[in-house]
């Protein structure tokens, strides 16, 4: 006599629908988790040689079947892989030798053998399922920010919550100088999502230039509908910031967009980089005025271009070359970092004894 399968409780179906609705997870991944499950619960107590031997589960029964794979012959020599003709065509008359028939082989007591050692690898396979979910949940989040609430804090990384998983900022990717208390909101740019055995690790930072451009995307509406291009950005964290802004509408002010009625937006963006100073300066396609404006808030007096070498000489008013440098070179660095060119700083004595020398070569 064929035995019965076994039928899953209608308590175990709700489970997996319930399972599969809270941690939204496809119900078809929570299914397949169980067979997997079942098979391994089918082998260990029935033979892990059992290698033609499939479980499935009825998705609309809740019925749990056991299937092998057998080769119809006129001899059986392997009653494991093969079945007799005669007994096939019990089953079905049409089948012939050499025919590959399923075969139900559900033993009685399969439902409680099941039951007892499948649960540990369901759940192995649903924490596998719901942390595929989360990755690819936050794999599309990288490169954007995401509101941080601060959790633990130690020597050398800063763990937040970013929802539905934690994110990693480490020491490296941390400004400097800022001081991180647990249930801090902060903002975090994500770096990266990497897979682990623990789940999915997300890498944020504090530090990166996007962390500044994507603050300036959520305050600038001139920003987000494209009228204004962020077109270069150059950051030292924690201490000063150039960007470069272009507007594609002659009558918007890219620049004015940035820093917003009375200062308000830059200041939204400064207040969460703790007063990390920022200097908004205008785009453009001519290399020299666009060296000439990175270099804000120096005024400019010239710019020498040598485009073979991608270098400039910048010629300043003398009381603006301390300004121009900027304590530590800092504001040269980043005009350089924003630009893309070398830039050499001159004052305007500076450069005139160097045109005197130059001529007096030229009379000798």
């Amino acid at each position: 006599m064929k035995p019965a399968p076994y039928n899953a409780n209608a308590e175990f179906k709700e489970a997996i629908q319930t399972l599969a609705q809270e941690r939204r997870i496809d119900i078809e991944q929570l299914y397949a988790a169980v067979e997997m499950a079942l098979m391994s619960a089918y082998r260990r107590n029935y033979g892990p040689d059992k290698t033609n031997v499939s479980v499935t589960v009825d998705r609309q029964k809740g019925a749990v079947e056991v299937h092998a794979n057998k080769k119809v012959v006129d001899q059986v020599e392997d009653p494991q892989l093969e079945i007799s003709l005669e007994e096939a065509r019990s089953i079905q008359p049409q089948y012939e030798v050499g025919d590959l028939i399923k075969v139900d082989v559900t033993p009685r007591d399969f439902g409680r053998i099941a039951a007892q050692t499948a649960k540990q690898v369901f759940v192995q396979k649903l924490r596998e399922a719901e942390r595929g979910v989360i990755y690819d949940e936050y794999i599309e989040k990288e490169n954007e920010i995401l509101t941080a609430l601060v959790e633990r804090v130690e020597a050398k990384q800063t763990y937040v919550e970013i929802g539905r998983t934690e994110g990693v900022l480490d020491i490296s990717q941390q400004i400097p100088g800022e001081k991180l208390n647990l249930n801090d909101h902060i903002k975090v740019y994500v770096l990266e999502v990497n897979k682990t055995q623990r789940g999915p690790q997300v890498a944020v930072s504090r530090i990166h230039p996007g962390l500044v451009k994507r603050l300036f995307e959520n305050e600038v509406p001139e920003i987000m509908s494209g009228v204004v291009q962020i077109r270069s950005i150059a950051r030292e964290a924690g201490s000063r910031t150039k960007m470069a802004v272009y507007s594609s509408n002659p009558d918007v002010d890219a620049v004015g967009s940035c820093v917003g009625p009375r200062g308000t937006r830059v200041e939204n963006v400064v207040r969460e980089l703790k007063t990390e100073k920022i200097d908004i300066v205008k785009w453009s396609a001519d290399p020299a005025e666009y060296i000439a404006n990175a270099l804000s808030p120096a005024r400019v007096v010239s710019v020498f271009i040598s485009e073979k070498e991608k270098a400039a000489r910048v010629v300043v008013p003398d009381n603006q070359l301390s300004l121009s440098i900027g304590k530590e070179g800092q504001n040269a660095r980043l005009a350089a970092k924003l630009t893309g060119w070398k830039i050499d700083i001159k004052s305007q004595s500076q450069a005139d004894s160097l045109v005197d020398e130059a001529l007096g070569q030229d009379q000798e």
